[in-house]
């Protein structure tokens, strides 16, 4: 503890336009005492280290990280008269220099391109400061928006991303952000990992990945929090919930943190991600299915169609022409089963989508497939995944 408080003496100011001194030389007020504006940052470490799970304790050292984020979308509008044409969520501080994570729908018309962005944002922060911000990138793809304010007489209190590997289900959570809006900022709520590699809507015709769902209460407003495991490090964005009433029932999704790095990244990078594209509709080989087919082959992706000019198509990937009813399901057979990329084989719960969106445009892959039962590779350079499929 004693560390963790020198480092964070040791970071605490940063001075920002202060007078370097002078002989005398300078303007005739130079004397006169000047407004000396500092941005503070705290470094927040140790939690959970024992083994614990003190949800006090998180709260306490880390809601100063989670801010409330207000974006309105008419030119001429204001905070107060706002209220029927503002979005409202939550974000979390990535450091000392001003950067704040979100979701993209916090910031966008929810359900078209990133590029209708709201015009204007605003940043609350648990002291009672509120900023404007602007927005350095959106991903609809993963549903994650990268913010930047100035940090200038803020205190900021960065919250450290965690390592997917470490997420068990049944693990303890908690979520911290603004449901409902600002009256209920900095709430906190606490459940456990309902359940892994769960697919979510993203703002586009594809799926999120590999989502967490917890039972922690999620609600409107708390989209673009943290999710936070026993030591205090984000697992993943708050995101959605599924419900018949609108509010809470105990099932909540949050984009996994392996997908908001990236996300985060690329967009400080270059302000968007670039996904890879393969451009083909895949059905996921299980047991029972690959005996129906007479198939010899492990888990693998059973190509069901694709996509016309699209990498697959070059590539010379195949499907099938019949069709068959399988557990009262439609599949396609006789087409290509794709089993690897790249080495890596495909699995049940690393499926070909998976493991494509964690690829960029551009990238060269190696499928590893079945035709006619012969295996044979083949190489294929991604494009860039469309904001909607043709399909």
């Amino acid at each position: 503890m004693r560390r963790a408080a020198a480092l964070a003496a040791a970071l605490a100011l940063v001075a920002v336009g202060c007078d370097s001194g002078g002989d005398g030389n300078g303007d005739e007020n130079s004397g006169a005492p000047r407004e000396v504006t500092t941005t503070r940052v705290q470094v927040v470490e140790g939690i959970g280290r024992k083994g614990g799970f003190d949800p006090g304790q998180i709260y306490k050292r880390l809601s100063p990280g989670v801010v409330t984020v207000t974006s309105l979308f008419d030119e001429e509008a204001n905070l107060l008269d706002a209220r029927g044409d503002a979005g409202q969520g939550s974000g979390f501080v990535l450091d000392g220099q001003g950067y704040i994570a979100t979701n993209a729908h916090v910031v966008t018309t929810e359900g078209v391109s990133d590029t209708e962005r709201a015009s204007k944002i605003y940043v609350e922060f648990l002291d009672g400061n509120r900023v404007s911000a602007e927005i350095v990138g959106t991903d609809p793809n993963a549903d994650v928006a990268l913010l930047k304010v100035d940090p200038e007489g803020l205190q900021l209190t960065p919250l450290p991303l965690g390592v997917p590997a470490t997420i068990e289900v049944g693990q303890p959570v908690a979520a911290i952000g603004s449901p409902f809006g600002e009256r209920q900022s900095q709430s906190l709520s606490v459940g456990v990992v309902s359940a892994l590699d769960r697919s979510i809507q993203s703002l586009t015709d594809f799926q999120i990945g590999n989502a967490i769902q917890t039972d922690a209460a999620i609600n409107p407003g708390n989209s673009g929090g943290p999710l936070l495991d026993a030591r205090g490090r984000v697992i993943g964005i708050n995101a959605q919930i599924r419900s018949r009433s609108g509010g809470a029932e105990g099932v909540g999704f949050a984009v996994p943190v392996d997908a908001v790095r990236r996300s985060l990244r690329e967009l400080r990078q270059k302000g968007r991600v670039d996904y890879g594209y393969l451009g083909v509709g895949t059905q996921v080989l299980y047991p029972q299915l690959a005996e129906r087919l007479d198939l010899n082959v492990g888990p693998g992706a059973l190509v069901q169609g694709v996509e016309e000019d699209s990498p697959a198509e070059k590539a010379g990937i195949e499907a099938g022409d019949d069709e068959i009813t399988f557990q009262d399901l439609p599949v396609t057979s006789g087409g290509d089963v794709i089993v690897a990329v790249n080495g890596q084989r495909l699995t049940l719960h690393s499926d070909l989508a998976d493991v494509i969106s964690s690829m960029s445009a551009g990238d060269r892959v190696r499928l590893e497939l079945l035709r006619d039962g012969k295996r044979r590779t083949v190489t294929v350079t991604l494009g860039r995944r469309p904001v909607r499929s043709s399909g």
